[in-house]
């Protein structure tokens, strides 16, 4: 049975940090790429950021670009999202999701297999 399970989520003022990890088990982790997705309340889930099976190739979503950082650990089947400079628009519930698409890492949810329950993330000013 695969399970993503997302931690390091909290409250925290606009300008500071947070760093989310997620945990995966049961999938042979490296031959998935891994997606960030978040979800504010009333809004469609939105992508974040998403790194390759080797974690070669990341891509950011233009609004955390500089702010945000993913990486992975193959060894320790585990993918992290280092959050700074934190804004109120942030706030949202954060989600680790796992693909199976080969060629590049994907910026849609339908391209994700997996899904982790999420993090809450909340950004005060």
């Amino acid at each position: 049975q695969v399970q993503l399970v997302e931690s390091g989520g909290g409250s925290v003022q606009a300008g500071g940090s947070l760093r989310l990890s997620c945990a995966a088990s049961g999938l042979t982790f490296n031959t998935y790429s891994m997606g960030w997705f978040r979800q504010a309340p009333g809004k469609e889930r939105e992508f974040v950021a998403a790194t390759s099976q080797r974690g070669h190739t990341i891509y950011y979503f233009d609004s955390v670009k500089g702010r945000v950082t993913s990486s992975r650990d193959n060894a320790k089947n585990t993918v992290s999202l280092q959050m700074n400079d934190l804004k109120p628009e942030d706030t949202a519930v954060y989600y680790c999701a796992a693909s199976p698409r080969v060629f590049g890492p994907s910026r849609e949810p339908r391209e994700y297999r997996y899904w982790g329950q999420g993090t809450q993330v909340t950004v005060s000013s």
